[in-house]
């Protein structure tokens, strides 16, 4: 029972964090205030020609990333599942 416990805790430590959670720690730094040209969270013109290309594509620029904005938004530590995570919370938020 204890090795169970202690399977199920280490499973919710390494648990990917939420959209909102990874938003909030590491795309708002350049998302909330537009800076470097990014898109502002919520701003549904300036997402809706980024939107309009699919998720798979603004996927792939958040892992890898586009003009200014550095891979993972410099997150090293975040998961891909993390960073999507992310991107599917700007998006929701911009339609």
């Amino acid at each position: 029972a204890i090795v169970l416990a202690l399977l199920a805790s280490a499973n919710v430590l390494a648990a990917d964090r939420a959209g909102e959670e990874v938003y909030k720690a590491v795309c708002a730094t350049c998302h909330a205030a537009g800076l470097m040209n990014a898109p502002k969270f919520g701003d549904k013109a300036a997402w809706k020609p980024r939107i309009a290309q699919g998720v798979p594509v603004l996927y792939d620029h958040a892992l890898k990333g586009i003009r200014m904005m550095p891979a993972k938004g410099t997150c090293t530590a975040c998961t891909d599942k993390e960073i999507k995570n992310g991107v599917d919370y700007m998006v929701s938020k911009a339609k």
